[in-house]
């Protein structure tokens, strides 16, 4: 459904919200190998969620990326995905066809319209501070 930069990078903002949770700032080999993702990929992502302030990134001695608490609660799954992936998978054809229209519609056109809404829902009112927690408490999992 996402793409793979916005399947890592998912992964990647949950992982370092839940380091953050724990006071943690953490590097990029770190997330890289928790995240399952190719190290200089990870870096090409952080830096773009980076840029878009979704995470902090910390140069120096004792740098690495974090995300402030305050942040988590604001920060939602929308955000990372718009920051990655634009809007494609909120408007683009679910077949990728770049005809597909209200006037001109593919056969998925109308199954898809119930699907999107349910989707941006689910992104908007998913925050990183929610996902962290479900890591923290045990109830979920980014990799075993």
């Amino acid at each position: 459904m996402f793409s793979k930069t916005c399947e890592y990078g998912i992964r990647a903002a949950i992982f370092i919200a839940f380091q953050s949770y724990q006071d943690n700032r953490i590097g990029l080999k770190e997330i890289a190998k928790k995240i399952d993702s190719p190290e200089a990929f990870t870096a090409k992502i952080l830096q773009i969620l980076s840029r878009d302030n979704i995470i902090k990134s910390i140069k120096g001695v004792g740098g690495g990326f974090e995300i402030s608490k305050e942040n988590m609660k604001e920060i939602t799954l929308a955000q990372i995905v718009n920051s990655l992936d634009g809007d494609r998978i909120l408007t683009g054809c679910a077949l990728g066809l770049s005809n597909c229209s209200e006037d001109h519609p593919c056969p998925m056109h109308d199954k898809f319209i119930s699907i999107r809404k349910e989707l941006v829902f689910t992104l908007e009112n998913t925050n990183l501070e929610e996902l962290a927690l479900g890591i923290k408490s045990g109830d979920t999992f980014l990799r075993y």
